[in-house]
């Protein structure tokens, strides 16, 4: 019995292990900008079914040594002919605060399935959980995230706040 919960024990860290995805980065010819995101090269990294997301930080050197963080949402599949010229995605998170961004639609009136959340404090995102996305379109799509999900998200934004 022993040997069978360490071998399921094993088995989960690894493959939250490999869930995780390697940072890339890059620095700009002037070199005063340095960019730092999951690498997608193979695939995205999943949110919850039919949701892939992106993180990439911004740094920029100089006396402010600002960062800016961004969130890359990609929904599988999701195609939406809209009445309006914009729509906006909400992200949920577990304490009720809502992330919201508003996505421009294209001259042919259809949204392509993605769009970018500034995220304006990593840190305090990775002490709570986000819950559910909402794509506000024709009808509202809920994607709910599940505990795995949100565990290797946190992961990943943990090593692209720390990449260096």
């Amino acid at each position: 019995m022993k040997k069978l919960i360490l071998i399921f024990a094993f088995l989960t860290v690894n493959i939250t292990a490999n869930a995780q995805a390697k940072v890339l980065t890059s620095v700009n010819e002037a070199g005063d900008v340095a960019t730092f995101e999951l690498d997608c090269t193979s695939k995205f990294q999943t949110l919850a079914k039919g949701l892939r997301y992106n993180i990439t930080r911004h740094e920029f050197r100089g006396p402010e040594m600002k960062n800016t963080y961004r969130l890359l949402l990609v929904m599988d599949g999701f195609y939406s002919n809209t009445l309006n010229n914009t729509m906006s995605i909400s992200a949920v998170l577990s304490d009720g605060t809502v992330l919201v961004a508003k996505k421009t639609i294209e001259e042919d009136g259809y949204f392509d399935g993605a769009c970018t959340l500034k995220i304006k404090d990593p840190k305090a995102l990775l002490e709570k959980n986000i819950n559910k996305v909402i794509i506000h379109a024709d009808k509202d799509v809920v994607y709910t995230l599940s505990e795995q999900n949100k565990a290797v998200f946190k992961k990943n934004l943990s090593n692209i706040i720390n990449a260096k």
